[in-house]
């Protein structure tokens, strides 16, 4: 038994020793996103995860991402037609993801049972904003309010209150003070606008658009630039703002305020796996990643809200979480709140190209035009 054993013990200790560079090339050594997320999450995203893939397999992962719009972002996917030079799409509508899936661009999500199940299947009322896809494609990775910034003291020199809700920025007192970017290049631009069509119907809804290009003062490149000019003063207030984006200018020592109206569209930032993947088991660790309490956390600090309702942000006193907090008027979770969501998905898909034409027409070209009225 003796002379048996050693031989054993070699073997074992043979095996584990052959097995550990097997184990260290679980994942590959490099992941590509591509994401209209900003870099202001992406980034700290990608290096936490870098950290975390040495840690856990000993490989140093190369990481990159790809910056693009929603709607340029789906069409290089569409174009690559199965063969991208991404490895994950982050961000955007999950309309658009349901279409990739449909046409076969998007790899089923091998996740955990548990990890699957943390998330609900949905969350707001009267219109269910889903958080992952039932057929397994997508996942929400994080919550994200799209609402208003404004500037206090600009708003103090124009004496009027602090904005609560949309229609508090057609005040006439604003008029060339406000800064929006064009749906046809934003995502959070397009969704908020179709929150506002859909709460007051077409005629009404198409009206107060127009009320409100006749208050803006610039048409921004990208939406990322809408709190970057409120934050340094150029503007007095931003619509449609991711509350992330904002939340950097207020890292950054910028005095700026966002608000999240009652209905903010709330986008759970859909992630998928492309399909024809050359590095799926690093695309599949970054998702489980971004859902673990690290990944939750390590966005949490930047401004956004945990996916699962066990998660809150929190830190200690004085900390980007707790400052997050105080930013964003004091919710640490959406699951807290009641969430009241009008914004019909389905729809805003199907008339997409043409609310973005008519807004070309009605509010873009006419800009000065309506300025004037």
């Amino acid at each position: 038994m003796i002379r048996t054993s050693k031989p054993s013990a070699f073997v074992l200790t043979t095996l584990l020793a052959v097995a550990a560079p097997v184990a260290a090339q679980q994942i590959e050594n490099e992941l590509v996103l591509i994401t209209p997320v900003a870099r202001t999450l992406t980034d700290p995203a990608l290096a936490e995860f870098a950290k975390y893939a040495k840690e856990k397999w000993n490989v140093n992962v190369k990481t990159s991402a790809l910056a693009a719009g929603t709607p340029v972002a789906y069409g290089r996917i569409v174009e690559w037609k199965g063969r991208p030079e991404a490895d994950i799409f982050w961000g955007g509508e999950s309309a658009l993801f349901d279409k990739l899936a449909e046409q076969k661009l998007l790899a089923k999500l091998d996740l955990p049972k548990s990890v699957v199940d943390s998330i609900p299947d949905s969350i707001g009322k009267p219109k269910p904003i889903p958080l992952k896809d039932p057929k397994g494609y997508w996942i929400g990775t994080v919550l994200e309010p799209y609402g208003l910034v404004y500037h206090p003291r600009l708003y103090q020199r124009l004496g009027i209150e602090p904005p609560k809700d949309w229609d508090d920025l057609l005040n006439p007192k604003l008029k060339g003070n406000v800064a929006q970017c064009a749906p046809t290049r934003s995502s959070s631009s397009h969704a908020t606008y179709e929150v506002i069509l859909q709460r007051d119907g077409d005629e009404k809804g198409w009206a107060w658009l127009k009320r409100l290009g006749g208050n803006t003062g610039i048409f921004t490149a990208r939406s990322r630039d809408v709190p970057a000019v409120v934050a340094r003063g150029e503007f007095a207030a931003g619509f449609a703002v991711p509350s992330y984006m904002a939340f950097e200018d207020r890292l950054a020592g910028h005095d700026i305020k966002f608000v999240a109206p009652k209905t903010a569209w709330i986008t759970p930032e859909p992630i998928g796996i492309l399909a024809g993947s050359k590095r799926p088991r690093t695309a599949l660790a970054f998702v489980e990643f971004m859902l673990s309490e690290r990944g939750q956390n390590m966005a949490m600090e930047r401004g956004v809200f945990p996916i699962t309702p066990k998660h809150r942000v929190q830190g200690k006193p004085g900390s980007q979480a707790e400052m997050a907090v105080e930013f964003t008027g004091g919710i640490r979770s959406y699951f807290d709140v009641e969430v009241t969501n009008i914004y019909d998905d389905d729809k805003a898909q199907a008339r997409y190209e043409q609310v973005n034409s008519q807004f070309r027409k009605e509010i873009e070209s006419v800009a000065e035009e309506l300025k004037r009225k």
